[in-house]
């Protein structure tokens, strides 16, 4: 079965040609993560809650 995400917004950090990600949100609180180039029809890349705080935390980390 599908999950149907909700709330797509752009990442504050995408390029202004389009090419950039989105990243929405399932019922059961799954973050999915899409190329908006495909216009809605990419593959989704799913994170739990938990994955995401960590991948957000880890990132953040980085930023100098």
């Amino acid at each position: 079965m599908t999950k149907l995400f909700h709330g797509w917004r752009k990442s504050g950090h995408s390029e202004p040609n389009g090419h950039c990600v989105e990243v929405g949100r399932a019922a059961d609180g799954t973050i999915g993560v899409r190329d908006t180039k495909h216009y809605g029809e990419s593959p989704i890349l799913e994170f739990t809650g938990g994955e995401w705080r960590k991948f957000l935390d880890e990132i953040r980390a980085e930023i100098p």
